[in-house]
């Protein structure tokens, strides 16, 4: 007899209806893709000048089959270069892509490359204040790819930060094909997270020297592939199974190996098949709606993920039709637990997580618990059923098996029934400051709560300043305003996490309130983050002053500063710095001109 498949949570699905109600132009949207189907290959609609640009330089197989105008054509989309170690592997993806395509009865051709900067290289320097807006040039980058019109599908390569949110949004302005993402697995583990984090903070204190830092960064982050910490990057990918995008299985298989490659190939494949021209049509605009972003969310809560993504995903579904806000996130929350802890919300690595049990693991206890849409579509199978098995080589063979019944390290990766925490690692905070986001699950019961004087900074070098000046000694709340979107672009403020941890360590009551962003690998300071308005919009945090008691409580979901509601509207905005010049930034002030606030996803393109 069949287990019978378990009722969704009225949460869910109440948080699921609410979405789609609020969604008016989630039906505009469906009509646009309808009307660009094509139920023959989209090259025949070309002109005959048109259509020899596009196989012009092919090789004479590929010529006589874009010409012939039989098979489907997949661009694809990468995010490869060689300064990136999660992307260095993408390198030999084309030619994999190419071969199975051919194999499966289709055309690859590389459509075009779309930039992938690095968050860990630009962390407290200029080119930081252009990293969120980098998800806009992708996104724009990806249309320009696809504008060629002569693709039935595509496969999407990139694994970090912007890069996937930017290469699914432009994916989604193409809604009418099938879309496949791509990824390369992580890096071997390195040094362990824990002696990395204290030797960063001893570096902080002056008590160890920039050599031997390096040297620990070195071995952190030291071969190809993907930052093995669950910060955004492996977010993205965790993501990507949950929405239904990946071959299923495919997020943290180490790149290099038989497997990843045959994952590889297996995309191509599955692809091809999923174009208007057979049987199977599985058209991406259709595949993300409601339910998928809902899945997206559960998931990212289920497992402390990154806070970045109460920006993208909201970005993920406009681009979609559908309208998500922070209270989405924070009623899912409470009845998400959570189940997985990977650093920073743990000591193990993306790698310890997926020999304990991974994705699989992880989607099928949600499924099992009715909190996630287990019907959603995808791109391969019949909804997410495929997503709670992993991938393995028999002879050579690619197969899908079940996941291990129970977790192979409950350190790492419980089941529903026994979470690490009752809610999810996410909260949304409310006040006379804005609304903020926090993130509770790597925090210490005693961190939940934190009133103490503002100390305000404009930016965060000089918040960095004074504590190596020996003024931050103290029981404090950082105020770091001028970082929203409109700002300067929302930069991470990451290199504030190892000097306000020294002070915690010192038994100092810290937090920080800041409109910016907090890296993905950040959690142990409790801070609240995104708050919106943002002083460059005139929010109030641009009227807090120095001294000023302010008071998170996380427990609460409340985040205020105690002054009369009067005096506070009385006082003058602050002057805020100018958007600094240099490295590039002149060039995006068009999109920080234009960009909405960050619980509308911090868009600056639609």
């Amino acid at each position: 007899m069949a287990t019978p498949t378990p009722p969704l949570h009225p949460v869910v699905r109440d948080v699921t209806a609410r979405i789609l109600a609020r969604s008016v132009g989630r039906a505009s949207y469906l009509e646009a893709i309808d009307a660009a189907r094509l139920r023959r290959v989209a090259r025949g609609r070309l002109s005959c000048a048109n259509l020899a640009h596009v196989f012009a330089a092919a090789d004479a197989a590929d010529k006589s089959t874009l010409r012939a105008g039989r098979w489907p054509n997949l661009a694809i989309v990468s995010a490869y270069n060689d300064l990136l170690s999660a992307h260095q592997p993408l390198e030999r993806y084309p030619a994999l892509l190419k071969a199975a395509a051919r194999e499966a009865g289709a055309v690859a051709q590389f459509a075009g490359g779309v930039p992938a900067m690095c968050d860990g290289i630009t962390q407290g320097q200029p080119g930081m204040e252009l990293s969120l807006f980098s998800r806009e040039v992708i996104a724009m980058s990806t249309a320009v790819a696809l504008t060629h019109d002569a693709f039935d599908g595509v496969a999407c390569l990139g694994v970090c930060d912007k890069i996937v949110p930017g290469l699914l949004i432009g994916a989604l302005a193409f809604g009418h094909l099938p879309a496949v993402f791509v990824p390369a697995g992580p890096m071997p583990s390195g040094l362990p997270n824990a002696e990395k984090s204290r030797v960063r903070r001893e570096f902080a204190a002056g008590r160890v020297d920039r050599d031997a830092l390096l040297e620990v960064e070195a071995r952190s982050y030291h071969a190809a592939g993907t930052c093995t910490f669950y910060g955004t990057a492996n977010s993205n990918q965790l993501l990507m199974e949950s929405m239904g995008l990946h071959v299923p299985g495919s997020a943290f298989v180490p790149p290099g190996t038989p497997l990843r490659d045959a994952l590889t190939r297996c995309a191509a494949v599955r692809l091809a098949g999923n174009t208007a021209l057979g049987d199977d049509y599985r058209p991406l605009g259709r595949q993300i709606d409601e339910r998928a972003i809902v899945n997206g969310i559960v998931t990212l809560l289920a497992t402390g993920g990154s806070t970045n993504h109460t920006i993208h995903l909201v970005a993920i579904a406009a681009a979609a039709g559908l309208e998500v806000n922070w209270d989405d996130f924070d009623d899912l929350s409470a009845v998400v637990p959570l189940i997985a802890r990977i650093y920073p919300n743990g000591t193990a690595d993306v790698n310890h997580f997926h020999a304990a049990g991974g994705s699989a693991f992880v989607l099928r206890e949600l499924m099992d618990a009715g909190l996630v849409h287990r019907e959603a579509r995808s791109q391969f199978g019949a909804g997410l059923e495929a997503y709670a098995q992993e991938p393995a080589l028999v002879d050579g063979r690619l197969v899908w098996r079940e996941p291990p019944a129970e977790s192979l390290d409950r350190e790492v990766l419980r089941p529903v029934s026994d979470p690490f925490g009752a809610e999810g690692g996410l909260r949304v905070l409310r006040g006379n400051l804005g609304r903020a986001v926090i993130k509770t699950s790597a925090l210490r019961s005693d961190d939940l709560i934190v009133e103490a004087p503002a100390v305000v900074f404009d930016d965060q070098e000089s918040l960095l300043q004074a504590f190596r000046a020996g003024t931050l000694d103290r029981d404090l709340v950082a105020v770091i305003r001028a970082q929203g979107p409109r700002a300067n672009g929302m930069p991470e403020l990451h290199q504030l996490t190892p000097v306000l941890g020294a002070l915690m360590a010192r038994g100092r009551r810290v937090a920080l309130v800041t409109d910016g962003r907090m890296s993905g690998a950040s959690g142990a300071v409790p801070a609240a983050i995104h708050v919106t308005p943002e002083a460059a919009a005139g929010g109030p945090l641009a009227r807090v002053r120095d001294g000023d008691v302010i008071r998170l409580d996380a427990t609460s979901r409340t985040l205020s500063v105690q002054v009369a509601e009067a005096e506070l509207a009385a006082r003058p905005i602050a002057s805020l710095p100018p958007a600094g010049a240099g490295h590039g930034r002149e060039l995006f002030a068009t999109l920080r001109r234009a960009v909405s606030d960050a619980e509308q996803g911090a868009r600056a393109c639609a």
